[in-house]
């Protein structure tokens, strides 16, 4: 008999580990956190600009949802009545690729009307909402 053969009596120890349990472990785990991980999320979702960036360049016009000092909105330069900021936002952006909107609002406009209006625009079915505002002045 040979030094290197085995016949079916011959139980060696086996050198190497074996990883399928380990790796099937892994797969169920990244699956369980890729469809709890969007749950997680709280409150309204903002993506604030930073201060010092360049210009974002838009193959489609910018829809920007103004309020001013009194509280009116405005989308882009057309003033919208108290209820209806949502059903428009929903009818512009229907076509586009990109569900963005900017909104701008004075510094002397209530929180909760900035708040507000952020539902409205989330509840038109807007998947991202920046936020506008002026670079903070350079010492």
């Amino acid at each position: 008999m040979e030094i290197g053969s085995r016949n079916n009596g011959d139980r060696g120890t086996m050198s190497q580990i074996n990883v399928t349990p380990l790796v099937d472990v892994m797969l169920v785990l990244l699956v369980i956190f890729m469809v709890t991980a969007p749950m997680m999320q709280q409150g309204v979702q903002v993506n604030l600009p930073k201060a010092e960036t360049k210009a974002m360049a838009t193959q489609e016009e910018a829809v920007v949802v103004s309020i001013d000092r009194s509280g009116k909105v405005f989308i882009n330069a057309t003033e919208v009545a108290p209820g209806d900021l949502k059903a428009k936002l929903t009818t512009m952006v229907a076509n586009r690729t990109k569900k963005e909107v900017f909104l701008k609002a004075d510094r002397d406009v209530p929180y909760g009307d900035v708040v507000r209006t952020m539902a409205e625009i989330k509840g038109a079915g807007i998947e991202r909402l920046g936020m506008v505002t002026e670079p903070a002045p350079t010492k």
